[in-house]
């Protein structure tokens, strides 16, 4: 049946009223970017009419040391999308074609590991860390993190090679080909929206990760949540600086996920047929 006009005109109301709910933060932080401080929490809020300026980013550039936080963001989301996706994607297509229940039920464990909270991990690794003489370094960040990413990147191809036709592996076994051959030339360019998708995943949990960062970095590896939470004081708070740094924190993700996004909906969809 036909919506009819009222209808219509509604529904477009209320979306139009959720994107704005949700894209006010946004606004927020790009026009107090541009705003001097004093205008940041006017009263009444100036919205669009204010004093612009490029003074906050000037700052920021001056001022702070943004170059090394977004390279250290950029290290360490690099380090643990690779090792998680080196890690998790023959894991994840191991279990998926064991024939053992016992690895079956494996994969329950790393399901289990995403179900712990991040702080009682951290506790125990920070001690780790510092008997390895490794706090203070991108590989303490890089392999906490991968431990996390790795489990959920295991469980996600699981669940996407069981809906991976493995006549086609069989097929490609009977020609001569290896195990091997035939999990790099088959089934891998097969599940290439599921390893986008897992991959998309590392990166934005990598990239937004405050609390290992916090605990295990140096000044000298400080990464982009750390240098925004550096617009902090005792004094006072830079609300300018802080948004322009969020600015330079959130383009690196968009831009990735709007890459990537086609990869992650397709990948979620076909993975979840199968659990």
């Amino acid at each position: 049946m036909k919506p009819s006009k009222l209808e219509t005109i509604l529904r477009n109301i209320a979306v139009v009223a959720v994107i704005i709910f949700f894209m006010m933060p946004l606004f927020w932080l790009l026009t107090t970017a541009f705003k001097f401080g004093r205008d940041a929490f006017a009263i009444p809020p100036q919205w669009i009419f204010f004093d612009f300026t490029f003074k906050n980013f000037q700052e920021v550039w001056q001022n702070t040391k943004i170059v090394r936080f977004l390279t250290n963001s950029i290290i360490i989301t690099t380090g643990v999308t690779i090792l998680s996706l080196l890690l998790g994607v023959p894991a994840g297509y191991a279990i998926a074609r064991t024939k053992s229940s016992f690895l079956n039920l494996s994969s329950y464990f790393f399901l289990l590991l995403l179900m712990i909270p991040p702080i009682a991990m951290l506790i125990p690794f920070y001690l780790l860390m510092r008997d390895l003489r490794l706090l203070g370094t991108y590989a303490a960040v890089i392999i906490l993190d991968t431990v996390f990413d790795a489990s959920f990147v295991v469980w996600m191809m699981r669940s996407y090679f069981l809906d991976v036709p493995e006549a086609m592996e069989e097929a490609a076994l009977v020609d001569g080909a290896s195990h091997f051959q035939a999990f790099y030339k088959v089934a891998l360019p097969l599940s290439l929206p599921g390893i986008m998708a897992s991959a998309l995943y590392c990166i934005i949990f990598s990239w937004n990760d405050f609390l290992f960062a916090l605990m295990l970095t140096s000044p000298k590896t400080k990464t982009m949540p750390l240098g925004i939470l550096s617009s902090f004081s005792a004094v006072e708070i830079s609300w300018g600086i802080m948004a322009v740094m969020s600015i330079f924190a959130i383009i690196p993700a968009v831009f990735i996920s709007l890459f990537l996004n086609r990869y992650f909906v397709k990948g979620l969809t076909m993975g979840a047929d199968k659990g």
